[in-house]
């Protein structure tokens, strides 16, 4: 039996994205799950995944480097303590100083999993551009490491391998987490008025000001069209104050849903799906969700998000804050009711084809070198590529 640790920095991440993943390995191996901030809920649905938790002092957001390395040192800690024969960390802060704590623990196998760049690497700006430069150095340090990188998108590979970040023989492509399809399932569209559906994190890069400008367009035409808005808060710098939103709703240019743990229903409650990112995505899991729910997508010629759409067929790229271009298409949709029911079929056959989470796994751990001894519902090692 093997001893995996798996490094990510929300709790509920755990559950949500790589909840699957951990179920599978944690039949054959003893799996340490590692996170921060979880509550009693996160950590109980977390050793129901059959695995230990350990809570790491991590702030996701936070810039202050003393903060940054009592993470690394702890990290550190549990490695000396439990001795891991593989270590899987994703995102930003697991990965960077996961990373560098595991130098001193060489015969650990270390896969990162790079599920976009985000907030770093977007933007212009002295701030910005000396943030990337010091986040690619760190990236750099930790990813020497690595026996796997592994990406979301071949733009982000291209990207740290064109610019020395880490070296193209040890990186692979998988499409996404995957999307559990048994729980989204298809569901038939709703008699209802036609309802535009945006899930995200509040923050700007996210599009958020983009659907609601679009919003206010359409609704100059189409005053019956609904334009709903699923996500909660971030105390990320690119955050959306709960006042903005509020003068939205109090304008009448959207619902504002808030949060929830489950959003099945509101893509139920929905037709056409609205993901307007300029964000540095992996492949956003919203749109797998969507897609395997049977809506129709609309999103942004972007990194990630432009990847499980076929255009014309399941969805429409528009291009990035462009609230005009959306605005268009989101009346295309409007005038074309016809089109909707179809297109989003298309999206369900195309998240069976190439975005079932089982497949995903199944491809991770052919990767990571665990693959021998495990069995898959639906496995097919042809849904992602070794670049």
């Amino acid at each position: 039996m093997k001893k995996i640790i798996i490094i990510g920095a929300l709790p509920n991440s755990l559950i949500n994205f790589r909840g699957e993943l951990i179920k599978t390995l944690a039949k054959t191996h003893d799996v340490i799950a590692l996170a921060g901030g979880a509550n009693k809920a996160e950590i109980t649905a977390i050793k129901l995944l059959g695995v230990r938790y350990i809570d790491v002092p991590v702030k996701r957001t936070s810039m202050n480097p003393f903060t940054d390395l009592k993470t690394m040192r702890f990290y550190r800690s549990i490695f000396e303590q439990e001795q891991p024969d593989y270590v899987l960390s994703y995102t930003i802060k697991p990965i960077i100083w996961g990373g560098i704590a595991l130098r001193t623990l060489s015969s650990a196998s270390f896969t990162a999993l790079i599920t976009g760049l985000g907030y770093a690497f977007e933007g212009k700006g002295l701030k910005r551009s000396l943030l990337r430069w010091l986040v690619s150095k760190l990236y750099q340090t930790a990813l020497r490491q690595t026996d796997h990188v592994v990406f979301q998108n071949s733009d982000d590979l291209n990207y740290f391998v064109g610019r020395g970040l880490t070296s193209r023989n040890k990186t692979y492509v998988v499409p996404g987490s995957g999307v559990p399809l048994a729980h989204f399932e298809h569901r038939s569209l709703p008699e209802t008025e036609l309802t535009f559906l945006m899930v995200a994190r509040l923050l700007k890069e996210k599009g958020v000001f983009v659907f609601v400008e679009a919003a206010y367009q359409v609704k100059k035409q189409f005053p019956n069209v609904r334009f709903q808005l699923l996500g909660g808060l971030d105390s990320s710098p690119d955050g959306i104050n709960q006042t903005v939103v509020d003068d939205w709703v109090t304008q009448g240019c959207i619902e504002y849903l808030g949060e929830t743990k489950d959003v099945r229903p509101y893509f139920a409650q929905s037709h056409v799906f609205v993901l307007p990112s300029f964000y540095r995505e992996g492949l956003p899991r919203t749109i797998l969700e969507a897609m395997a729910t049977g809506r129709a997508v609309l999103t942004t010629d972007n990194v990630g998000c432009r990847d499980p759409i076929v255009e014309g067929e399941n969805g429409w790229l528009v291009p990035v804050r462009d609230s005009k271009a959306l605005a268009e298409k989101m009346i295309w949709f409007i005038e074309h009711p016809d089109q909707i029911e179809p297109m989003g079929l298309a999206s369900r056959k195309i998240a069976e084809e190439k975005f079932d989470v089982h497949k995903v796994n199944g491809r991770m751990l052919e990767i990571m070198g665990l693959s021998n001894n495990l069995k898959f519902t639906s496995p097919d090692s042809s849904s992602s590529s070794h670049a």
